[in-house]
């Protein structure tokens, strides 16, 4: 009898997103060496496919359930094609196996169709882990698992896209500014400011002719963009990964994984702890694109 006079539950403000100011020239000029640099390999279109592949290799280890049971093998395999973690990944296995992973996995996974515990959830995956230095590639880490298991739901949110703490990654080079090496963006590296990227990014390359698999389209344009940032300053950034930084496209496959295993040999980017390489038996990943 009194539901006519029952208060309704405040409802929750809608997040303020954002506002990114980019810079249309200098996306238009990494769209343009994107383009040119992929010619002499095919094309981007197998760029596009590599990604697909890493994917599919992704959401065959971490998707639905399959988290809850991955194997030491397969996680590790996977670290393959995640450039910030394979260095350092082989010390956590050799020091705790898969003990402090399954642990993260499930933080990070456990209710992953709800992307707005995104940022609690990545929180929650690095504490698991120790706070230092050493582990910084656990939130990319974890940002690549979400991104590429759910790459429609999740951009990809690691630290050579926007990082906030060093006020660097991709956002600061696409930034609209006259004078980046003294630009602070105000812009937090959480979620809201992610998917905003990756929309404001989708719909220039809409507006550029692009309608298909934009999210790996986003993820090349943005490797060219850091490519671009590392070429410039003479590979000093991640150097001992690069053999021939003349190879136009060298960059965009280092900082995607794409070339992540050797599938001539199974030989892989993962080193284990005693420096050594990690071996697949099964190099059927064609990482090389």
């Amino acid at each position: 009898m009194f539901g006519q006079f029952a208060r309704k539950a405040p409802e929750a403000p809608e997040p303020v997103m954002p506002v990114l100011d980019l810079s249309g020239p200098r996306l238009s000029e990494a769209l343009d060496a994107l383009i040119k640099s992929a010619e002499n390999e095919g094309g981007v279109e197998r760029y596009i496919d590599a990604l697909k592949l890493k994917s599919s290799l992704f959401v065959e280890t971490f998707g639905g359930e399959a988290w809850k049971q991955v194997s030491e093998e397969s996680f590790n395999l996977a670290c393959a094609f995640i450039a910030p973690a394979r260095r350092r990944v082989g010390e956590e296995m050799a020091e705790n196996g898969m003990a402090n992973v399954r642990l993260g996995l499930g933080a990070l996974l456990d209710g992953v169709e709800d992307t707005a515990s995104t940022d609690q959830r990545m929180a929650t995956i690095r504490a698991v882990f120790p706070q230092d230095k050493q582990f910084r590639w656990v939130r990319d880490l974890a940002a690549e698992i979400l991104h590429f298991t759910h790459p429609e739901l999740y951009p990809l949110m690691t630290r050579w896209i926007w990082d906030v703490n060093t006020n660097s990654g991709v956002l600061r080079e696409i930034w609209f500014s006259d004078d980046l090496d003294n630009l602070v963006i105000d812009v937090d590296d959480n979620y809201d400011a992610f998917i905003m990227l990756r929309q404001e990014l989708s719909q220039y390359l809409s507006d550029n002719g692009v309608f298909k698999d934009v999210p790996f389209y986003v993820d090349l344009l943005c490797a060219q963009v850091y490519g671009d940032y590392i070429s410039a300053r003479g590979a000093t950034y991640l150097r001992t990964d690069f053999s021939t930084p003349e190879d136009p496209m060298e960059y965009c496959r280092h900082m995607l994984g794409l070339d992540g295993v050797d599938t001539r040999t199974g030989r892989t980017k993962l080193k284990k702890a005693d420096g050594t390489p990690h071996r697949v038996a099964d190099a059927t990943i064609a990482s090389e694109a």
